[in-house]
């Protein structure tokens, strides 16, 4: 296949992925099937990352299969399973954006900015994906593949994906872990933390379209 080809394909299976929601949801499959009482508790995680991995590459709500963790698997063992899914799914969309898509972008990676952007995850893979994943705000599936698309190592780019989603999920599963006690400190911290992550998600938001308005602006003046 030439690369076009393939980059049409890459479009092709994620349009798929998130339209098959309309098909299968990733909550109801799990409270009505993998997670019920009978599932051995080895077969229910091993469910569990599977769907999550599926339903981020699907682009289904992170933050409510964190939540899901907590609620059914608890804290320590839930923040095992939502950081194995969350790396699982970020693997999967690296491994068919380094196949499909890579090729067919690289003329694009030769102007100034993406340029840039790709020496720095090629140069500095581990560092930059980590601060990636820890900033709020940053699009998951969007640092999965500009990732794909430059030269990050699949090992750097899988731990830093683990290593920097860690704080954002321990918040949500331990908010879904208390949420029968949501007076309690760890739901009360946890949930604090979620309002921060907001706060700091629209704060990042809003510089950014500052940042990208601002020249526009300028100009017409």
């Amino acid at each position: 296949m030439t690369p076009a080809a393939r980059l049409a394909l890459l479009l092709m299976v994620l349009a798929a992925a998130a339209g098959s929601l309309f098909l299968w949801n990733p909550r109801r499959l799990l409270t009505q099937g993998l997670l019920a009482p009978d599932v051995p508790a080895v077969w229910a995680g091993l469910g569990f990352v599977l769907v999550f991995a599926i339903g981020t590459l699907a682009f289904f709500p992170k933050p409510v299969l964190n939540i899901a963790a907590g609620v059914f698997f608890g804290i320590p063992a839930g923040l095992v399973l939502a950081v194995a899914g969350t790396t699982l799914g970020a693997v999967l969309a690296f491994a068919l954006g380094r196949g499909l898509g890579r090729e067919a972008l690289q003329p694009f990676l030769r102007g100034k900015v993406l340029g840039a952007l790709d020496r720095r995850l090629t140069e500095q893979g581990f560092r930059s994906v980590f601060l990636l994943r820890v900033v709020p705000g940053v699009p998951f599936q969007a640092v999965n593949f500009a990732a794909a698309f430059s030269g990050v190592r699949l090992h750097s780019f899988a731990a830093a994906t683990a290593l920097g989603v860690l704080p954002g999920t321990a918040a949500y599963v331990v908010a879904g872990s208390s949420a029968s006690s949501p007076t309690s400190p760890a739901f009360l911290i946890s949930a604090g933390v979620m309002v921060a992550l907001a706060v700091l998600t629209f704060g990042s938001m809003w510089r950014s379209r500052r940042a990208i308005t601002a020249p526009t602006a300028h100009g017409v003046a």
